[in-house]
């Protein structure tokens, strides 16, 4: 035996006798003990996760990229909701995928979080259906944050016992409370002068599918169509819908129509050359967050990003 292979192997017995006599420096690290909340959506994922800074341990669902209505779980992120202490999901037929799983959890006890309880909900002009892209209005997302403020705000009490810790928790979600809902009116702020700036005749929006009800209603803007009826992904247009639609573009004049980030734009590259114009193709981060450190990985970076896209793209 070389001497190397003498002094590591002296060494691992010296490491295996300090564990013995001194096991609190060579356990593994404790499980986390705070309450657990567990997200469908990457969006509301990250709003959650602001919310709660340390005090609350939080789990999204979908991974940034993911498109809410054909998302599905893994046995392992299924488990996850039916332990989790809190789940919070965006509701109004948004998660498609996964709807049943968040049914069995709430069938098994865990406390249930529904986003879209607390907007103020509007329809599809298309479909007879509620629209669950609230997000798109800071406003609506203001809604949710007050009422889920609460929610959180007792959980992160109640996990870290009674006394100061308790204490210190509760303080850190109401803080972080406050700042996201000043983040959120400095937001709408920027997108009612951003869309104030477009000329009211180009104002409109053609998208692949319906995502902007809700910033249309509060923002004064006109949508013209989408691609895809309704406001699922999973559906599929006639080609008398696509042919309506580029009648649309080629009438109102607009240069832009806009496509999910999300989903392939090739829909949307073949309205734009039917049109009898030059139309152009942006992509926008409407049902999903990009991937950390890229543009619109927060949902306060994603509405800054689609309201300067439409701006750019809708501009004389």
């Amino acid at each position: 035996m070389s001497r190397r292979t003498t002094t590591r192997t002296t060494a691992l017995a010296l490491a295996a006798a300090l564990c013995l006599t001194a096991l609190t420096a060579c356990t593994a690290p404790a499980a986390d003990e705070r309450p657990s909340v567990v997200v469908t959506t990457n969006i509301l994922g990250d709003v959650v996760t602001a919310l709660a800074g340390d005090a609350l341990a939080v789990a999204t669902l979908m991974p940034p990229g993911a498109d809410p209505h054909a998302f599905e779980l893994s046995a392992q992120q299924a488990q996850s909701l039916r332990t989790a202490d809190l789940v919070v999901s965006n509701g109004l037929g948004l998660e498609e995928g996964l709807q049943r799983h968040v049914d069995a959890s709430a069938a098994d006890g865990a406390d249930q979080f529904v986003a879209g309880d607390h907007v103020q909900v509007l329809g599809y002009a298309d479909a007879d259906a509620d629209d669950p892209h609230f997000w798109t209005d800071p406003g609506q997302m203001t809604r949710v944050v007050e009422a889920l403020l609460p929610e959180l705000t007792a959980l992160a009490g109640a996990g870290a016992g009674a006394g100061a810790g308790a204490e210190t928790a509760v303080e850190t979600v109401q803080a972080a409370g406050r700042q996201y809902l000043a983040d959120l009116a400095a937001l709408d702020a920027e997108m009612t002068a951003a869309f104030a700036a477009i000329p009211a005749d180009r104002r409109a929006l053609v998208t692949n599918h319906h995502v902007f009800g809700y910033l249309a209603a509060r923002y004064d803007v006109r949508i013209l169509g989408a691609a895809i009826p309704g406001g699922t992904t999973l559906a599929a247009p006639s080609a008398g819908d696509l042919r309506d639609l580029v009648d649309a573009i080629d009438a109102a004049g607009v240069p832009t129509i806009f496509a999910e980030s999300s989903q392939p734009d090739r829909l949307m590259q073949v309205l734009a050359d039917e049109a009898g114009r030059d139309v152009q193709v942006v992509s926008l981060p409407t049902e999903s967050l990009a991937a950390r450190g890229e543009p619109a990985d927060t949902y306060l970076d994603m509405m800054r990003v689609v309201t300067q896209r439409i701006s750019h793209g809708l501009a004389p």
